[in-house]
C-alpha cells in the first residue's frame, strides 16, 4: 500500500497547507485531503506539482507499507 508523506516533507520545511497550495497551484481542498488522510490517491500531475513545489523529487513523497 502506498502512503504519501506531503504532511512530513512540507513540516521539515515549514511550509504550511495554505502556501503549499499556493506554490503548487493545487486546490487547498486537495492539499487538505492528502495531509489528513495519506492513503488518499493522487493523479500523478498533482503529485508532481506538489513535489516540484517542495523541491524534492516525487518519489521522496510516495512511501510503501505493508498492507495491514
Amino acid at each position: 500500500m502506498l502512503r504519501l508523506r506531503v504532511r512530513e516533507v512540507a513540516q521539515e520545511k515549514g511550509i504550511s497547507m495554505s502556501k503549499l497550495s499556493r506554490i503548487a497551484d493545487v486546490n487547498y481542498k486537495t492539499i487538505q485531503t492528502v495531509w489528513r488522510d495519506p492513503y488518499h490517491g493522487l493523479n500523478t500531475i498533482t503529485l508532481n506539482k506538489i513535489a516540484q513545489a517542495l523541491g524534492v523529487p516525487t518519489s521522496e513523497l510516495i512511501e510503501d507499507v505493508p498492507d495491514a
